[in-house]
């Protein structure tokens, strides 16, 4: 049905010669009063024939809902999350998107312990000789045999507060070719073999002794024998010496050309020192005086997600059945030249993760009962020093900022200043500017 209106009448015009439209002064000239709605319902014209009735294009029906983009992956036998979706290899926002939602999804953390012992056995064989003699053997041979063996699932002591971390200059990793390299951008060279062994050396030391990833051997927060784990944002960032952020590291691998690239994004667990937590668990278990093999030993799965590109060779070396078959056929080891030294054969990210805490680190601050008669000491002994309040009570302004006993990290933000953790998972936004909003809203 379409509803239509009758134009109204247009109304008579005046003449110039009309002596009331040329007179001077107000007009005395009365217009007729507008119709009733009673007396314009005449006009409507209704119509039930809508063969002329124009329609816009999409307008009969609502338009589709949005929905984010879902890539394909799929998990491999050795619990690794891989990806061949050929949007991620080419829109950087997309794999940045992409990759946070795989951190939403913590890794799986376990606790595996064993015990076995050997036996030595003896056995009675028979054997045939080449003239077809039969002879009978005493054989001697040992046997392992498994007493216990059982997982302890840690993944419920994970934080929720996901920190998205990236390599420093300094560390000897893959940045986008196949020989590890340090530095950034236009400074980027070889590692040498010493940086690669202290590299090594160092990255089993932090896992072992449950230090964060971004911190280097040089931080004070390790060289104090502690990690501070869980501290604020704006105090971790000064060890992290990062130039670029996550978002900027899946631009450069999405604008990589190379036929056989490969972007590794790791889901690292810290906070524990698991070296001194598996020597507990082991004496644990022997103080039930068990005398075998005791294996104690910490796993992670689901704790890789990698990005390869979208052609036939990359999706083969990924199924392992496949690959052997590469292998045998002689066929690998020429893929394997191809992307080591041509130019856009291969090349590898090893340059940033997630991060997911054991433990926290809070502030508390506990009642000192000082009397007046203590701070009448303190300034005898020393008129000139100044003094301030620490936990341990009073001490000398410059010891306590020596031994770190002064409080420099602000209990909380303000309501509407954004949680420096939250703001940093935003590949746009400036946590500079966070930190300095927060520090003016507590002065």
């Amino acid at each position: 049905m379409v509803v239509k209106d009758i134009p109204p009448v247009e109304a008579p015009s005046r003449l110039a010669s009309d002596p009331v439209a040329s007179s001077a002064g107000p007009s005395e000239y009365s217009s007729p009063a507008p119709p009733t709605f009673e007396e314009s319902s005449g006009h409507i014209l209704i119509e039930f024939d809508q063969s002329g009735a124009f329609i816009p294009q999409g307008g009969e029906e609502a338009p589709p809902s949005f929905t984010p983009y879902e890539a394909e992956y799929f998990v491999a036998k050795n619990k690794t999350i891989i990806t061949h979706d050929p949007h991620l290899n080419q829109d950087g926002e997309a794999l940045y998107r992409f990759l946070l939602g795989q951190s939403a999804q913590p890794p799986v953390f376990l606790l595996r312990c064993k015990g076995t012992h050997v036996e030595h056995k003896t056995r009675h064989v028979t054997k045939t000789d080449s003239n077809g003699r039969r002879r009978s053997e005493t054989e001697h041979y040992t046997e392992t045999v498994t007493d216990f063996e059982f997982s302890i699932d840690l993944g419920q002591h994970l934080s929720t507060d996901i920190v998205q971390w990236t390599v420093g200059d300094d560390e000897p990793v893959y940045r986008g070719t196949m020989v590890r390299e340090v530095g950034h951008e236009e400074d980027v060279r070889k590692a040498t073999r010493t940086e690669k062994r202290d590299g090594n050396a160092w990255a089993l030391r932090r896992t072992l002794q449950g230090f964060p990833p971004w911190i280097s051997p040089g931080s004070g927060y390790v060289e104090n024998g502690r990690s501070d784990v869980g501290m604020p944002m704006e105090q971790l960032r000064e060890v992290l010496k990062s130039s670029w952020t996550l978002r900027q590291w899946a631009d450069d691998y999405c604008n990589s050309p190379k036929y056989f690239k490969e972007f590794i994004y790791e889901k690292i667990v810290y906070g524990w020192n698991l070296e001194a937590l598996a020597s507990a668990v082991k004496s644990c278990i022997q103080s039930t005086h068990y005398t075998g093999d005791i294996s104690v030993k910490f796993e992670t799965e689901l704790a890789q997600v990698i990005v390869r590109p979208d052609n036939r060779l990359a999706r083969m070396l990924s199924n392992p059945w496949l690959k052997f078959l590469l292998i045998i056929t002689l066929i690998f080891p020429f893929i394997w030249l191809f992307r080591r030294f041509h130019s856009r054969g291969g090349g590898r990210w090893t340059v940033g993760g997630a991060a997911y805490a054991m433990k926290r680190w809070e502030l508390v601050r506990t009642a000192i009962n000082v009397t007046a008669k203590d701070v009448e000491q303190y300034k005898l002994s020393d008129p000139r020093g100044t003094y301030t309040m620490t936990q341990e009570g009073i001490k000398r302004s410059r010891a306590a900022a020596a031994a770190k006993k002064v409080d420099r990290i602000a209990m909380s933000l303000p309501d509407d200043v954004p949680d420096y953790n939250i703001a940093s998972l935003d590949g746009y936004t400036d946590t500079r500017q966070v930190g300095q909003a927060g520090a003016a809203s507590l002065v």
